[in-house]
């Protein structure tokens, strides 16, 4: 089993050596490597199973580092970085040529963020080098929320798990590009649609795309359970078509009474949308360890962090 250590001084010493360490942010955990390092980035895609066609996220301590590795900050960018950084949302903006193409899949973009994590936050300020850090899973698998779900997907392979908790948030952070002046969102996350358009205005969701993705979690398939998943609005019905199966259950705020209901996984009982989206992908770890024979989850709310939870289900569920 990788070590799990707050140990700031050990996941120092393991990324200068060009190795990799799973570090926490307030989204999920990330598997971290020095992008200036083809060692360590390589590693990344070979530890992850992860096409070299999907790109990576640079993680920086500062607005002031941004700089080093982009070439221009538009006007709109500069706004959203003064709103939610350091927060969860990653900028997708045109790099310096310092910036190795093996992360950006050959684009001259790069995806940018200053994660809102104390420890992860002193460890960027402690190296001389930003971090690449995408979530600490397999490729297509569910995102660790804790340092244990790390360590439990890479066993001996990874030498360091950074222990900062349970992320707060719970799934990935919102991504937007810049396109003709325009922001658009790549990826739906822990920054609601709503709340980027009430700093900014107007957005377009342009957040699936197979081939050459512009950033990360665009994959029809993606954060997906061992276990046969599917989502659907009326829940209860749907159990009825599977007779004698195993199945468990992700709902939102109310249990379901079905005498074939294994397990229920009640993301937020008193209906709170940003709770439950902190819950999921733990919620999915559990019931995944349960060898049921199904899961059915629940269909949200289409508003705020419903859209990013309704987003990732769709992506782990059998259509």
């Amino acid at each position: 089993m990788a070590l799990i250590s707050q140990d700031l001084t050990q996941a120092v010493h393991f990324l200068e050596k060009e190795e990799l360490v799973a570090i926490p942010t307030e989204t999920v955990y990330g598997l971290a490597g020095n992008i200036y390092s083809e060692k360590a980035i390589k590693a990344i895609f070979a530890m992850k199973k992860r096409p070299f066609f999907n790109p990576l996220i640079v993680h920086i301590h500062s607005k002031s580092q941004l700089a080093d590795i982009v070439d221009s900050i538009p006007e709109k960018a500069q706004k959203l970085a003064d709103a939610f950084w350091p927060g969860s949302l990653t900028m997708v903006l045109k790099k310096k040529s310092c910036v190795p193409d093996l992360i950006t899949a050959g684009k001259d973009t790069v995806g940018v963020r200053i994660p809102d994590h104390q420890l992860t936050l002193e460890l960027l300020r402690t190296i001389n080098f930003p971090l690449a850090a995408p979530s600490a899973n397999p490729f297509g698998s569910i995102s660790p929320t804790t340092a244990l779900h790390v360590a439990e997907y890479f066993h001996d392979s990874l030498p360091m798990v950074l222990d900062g908790g349970e992320c707060k948030n719970g799934i990935e952070s919102t991504i937007v590009g810049f396109e003709d002046g325009e922001v658009v969102i790549y990826r739906l996350g822990s920054i609601s649609l709503e709340t980027i358009e009430s700093v900014i205005g107007k957005v377009t969701i342009k957040n699936k795309k197979d081939t050459a993705p512009d950033a990360p979690g665009m994959l029809s398939r993606h954060y997906a359970p061992t276990t046969t998943t599917y989502l659907k609005n009326d829940v209860a019905s749907f159990i009825d078509d599977f007779p004698n199966q195993k199945i468990g259950l992700i709902l939102f705020k109310d249990k379901i009474k079905h005498d074939k209901v294994v397990h229920q996984e009640i993301l937020s009982p008193k209906g709170d949308i940003v709770e439950a989206a902190s819950q999921l992908y733990a919620a999915l770890h559990r019931l995944d360890k349960m060898n049921l024979d199904l899961i059915i989850a629940e269909k949200f709310p289409e508003y705020e962090l419903g859209k990013s939870i309704n987003d990732r289900l769709e992506r782990a569920t059998k259509k």
